[in-house]
């Protein structure tokens, strides 16, 4: 007896309690029917097209009759309808899109030759501003007048100064370009336009 109460003691005890619940249960909702196997699908009827913002109301009569009156101008005319409503509304102005710089791919033979000809045409508006060279006791006026039209520091100034042959201004008007090699030559530096 003795021995049977110390194996019972030994036993490991158990982790679970006696009464356990299911480890997996399901709740179904009480008007939940099964599909039947055997049911065709539902068909649906689609729109002819796709509207996000769903069915409109048709134009009231003020727009319809607005409408009739701007078909019945003249094409010249109409043309005029876009930049008075975009000045009455102070609509901003829409610019073209340039294409400049872009590689559009060749539009053609006879086309292609006739825009080659049409930039040889086309006069230079944008010019580089070079130093080509400066007197040495006339530095300090040259590195001056550089800091006044690039906005350098005096350090990167006296560095570009050194560096000279340099282009010291890119993209700039041909009348700001010949102003700024006129101070140039008045320090002492000679510059060139390209």
């Amino acid at each position: 007896m003795k021995f049977l109460g110390f194996l019972r003691s030994l036993r490991p005890p158990q982790t679970l309690p006696e009464r356990s619940w299911p480890l997996q249960c399901r709740f179904f909702q009480p008007d939940f029917v099964p599909r039947d196997p055997k049911a065709k699908p539902k068909k649906y009827k689609y729109p002819a097209f796709y509207d996000p913002y769903g069915p409109k109301p048709p134009p009231s009569d003020k727009i319809i009759q607005l409408a009739e009156r701007i078909a019945t101008l003249p094409p010249e005319e109409r043309k005029l309808i876009g930049p008075a409503l975009r000045e009455r509304l102070r609509l901003p102005e829409m610019r073209p899109i340039s294409s400049e710089g872009m590689d559009v791919g060749s539009q053609g033979g006879a086309s292609a030759g006739s825009t080659k000809a049409e930039e040889k045409k086309a006069e230079k508006t944008a010019f580089d501003v070079k130093l080509e060279k400066f007197d040495a006791a006339a530095k300090i006026k040259v590195i001056k007048e550089v800091r006044t039209f690039t906005n350098l520091g005096l350090k990167e100034a006296k560095d570009l100064v050194e560096k000279t042959p340099v282009l010291l201004k890119q993209g700039v008007t041909k009348e700001e370009a010949n102003q700024i090699i006129e101070k140039l030559k008045v320090a002492g530096a000679v510059a060139i336009m390209e």
